[in-house]
């Protein structure tokens, strides 16, 4: 496998990764079974304000906007999926708020938010762990004290137990996806050809994702702040088997910043 360039997250979530990752981030009705998830687990409330981190063109908070959440704000590196998602709540009348910056420092006011959410496999992808930390002392230090953080992560031991070196799918009549992948202590490394019948190879790229244990993700959560840790494993979204990748079972994460007299801070 090629050496992982640290920036490859800055130019992979383009037009070529919708149709590359359609069968999730295109498919509306595994979307709303995700968001009636985060509104079970979570308890979400219409007026609280929501921020979606690494939400790219905004599905899960447009679908929330649908429902009558009236404070949702989407943060992506990805210009081209901020852009699309903004227009997308604009051809639907939606007050859905999309910013472009990057999840370690987006420069949101303090204690904004009364929920974040990081879904579907958007955290870990730094070569550094470092990094990674970084966004979520910037998550704390984005939610109102009470505020629930939610991480939707690869399960670990399942990705470990069944990754296949290689997959290969049909996005659509053209475009064919194939994946090299092998995992080096904690972190998946993964090529991505991405093929059209009638143009020849289109993308050939390389990618990492970090693999959080339980105890690992607590860790690193108590570490930036967090209290009341909740560990989910293996939820699955998707209706119909298949190699999904880091998307075919999740590990659910909350945790809390708790108010300053839950932790023993004088008001």
């Amino acid at each position: 496998m090629a050496e992982v360039n640290p920036d490859w997250w800055k130019t992979l979530f383009d037009e070529i990764y919708l149709i590359t990752d359609a069968r999730s981030v295109c498919d509306e009705e595994l979307t709303c079974r995700e968001v009636d998830f985060l509104e079970h687990v979570l308890k979400l409330e219409k007026s609280a304000p929501i921020l979606d981190v690494c939400g790219g063109h905004g599905r899960h908070s447009l679908e929330l906007s649908r429902r009558g959440f009236e404070d949702v704000t989407v943060v992506d590196y990805s210009g081209f999926l901020i852009n699309l998602g903004r227009e997308r709540a604009q051809r639907e009348g939606l007050q859905t708020i999309f910013v472009q910056r990057d999840a370690r420092d987006t420069g949101l006011p303090d204690q904004r938010y009364r929920f974040i959410i990081i879904m579907a496999n958007s955290f870990g992808y730094f070569i550094d762990e470092k990094e990674d930390e970084k966004i979520l002392c910037e998550a704390f230090r984005l939610l109102l004290p009470g505020g629930s953080l939610l991480l939707d992560l690869p399960s670990k031991d399942y990705v470990l137990k069944t990754l296949s070196p290689q997959s290969w799918h049909e996005a659509n009549e053209d475009i064919v996806v194939c994946r090299q992948r092998t995992a080096e202590n904690d972190t998946i490394l993964g090529r991505e050809m991405v093929i059209s019948k009638t143009r020849g190879l289109i993308r050939d790229e390389n990618y990492c994702a970090r693999l959080y244990s339980p105890k690992k993700i607590r860790e690193s959560l108590s570490s930036a702040g967090f209290s009341s840790i909740i560990i989910q494993r293996d939820f699955v979204s998707h209706k119909e088997t298949g190699d999904y990748g880091c998307m075919t079972h999740r590990m659910i994460v909350t945790a809390k910043r708790l108010e300053p007299s839950q932790r023993g801070i004088p008001e």
